[in-house]
């Protein structure tokens, strides 16, 4: 099971990458900070929402050095089907980065996003940085899908305290005031230097 600060399952499996199939490991994307988000089933409903949202922002992971996969339980020739269907038909056409195959479920268990009970993937999202450490974990249910605001969030906070070695407070935004992680770094924050 995954856990944050601890390195992440590594995997080999086959993935679509536009029109193409190819062999992906987590080492291939070593060097970048990984996202690595699990949805439930490709032609579904709330999917094709997620993988276009993260599509329409692919840019803005690009420019954090992020490398985006995608991972559900579907064959590689249904994940591109489903990249040549278009949007207007609940496809997913003009998505570009990876989706893993994952349909022995493998990585799925290692990951701990498992419904036993649909047996497909729950909405599982990991934040990576460069060494592969898990940094930061959400798993929602099948039917609630995920802020992609949040999500870009995370990765700014995670990179400003490896960058600045402070910590980032509640609802903290890239510009925002951070503290530095000890009593007179939280008086400051409040606004009470005097401690």
């Amino acid at each position: 099971m995954v856990c944050v600060g601890k390195k992440a399952p590594d995997f080999s499996c086959q993935a679509a990458i536009k029109e193409e199939i190819v062999n992906v490991t987590l080492k291939d994307f070593d060097g970048k900070y990984k996202l690595i988000f699990f949805y439930p089933l490709d032609f579904t409903f709330v999917c094709p929402t997620e993988l276009h949202a993260f599509q329409d922002r692919l840019s803005d992971f690009q420019d954090r050095n992020v490398q985006v996969l995608g991972a559900s339980v579907d064959s590689v020739d249904s994940h591109l089907k489903w990249l040549q269907t278009p949007k207007n038909k609940g496809g997913i056409e003009g998505v570009s980065y990876p989706l893993l195959s994952d349909v022995s479920r493998a990585i799925i268990r290692d990951y701990g996003v498992l419904c036993d009970d649909e047996n497909v993937a729950f909405r599982g999202m990991f934040l990576l940085d460069k060494d592969n450490v898990v940094q930061s974990m959400q798993i929602n249910n099948l039917s609630i899908g995920r802020s992609i605001d949040e999500v870009l969030r995370l990765i700014d906070a995670l990179q400003f305290v490896e960058e600045h070695g402070q910590v980032c407070p509640a609802n903290w935004s890239k510009g925002d005031k951070a503290m530095t992680p000890n009593e007179q770094g939280l008086n400051e924050y409040f606004g009470d230097s005097s401690s």
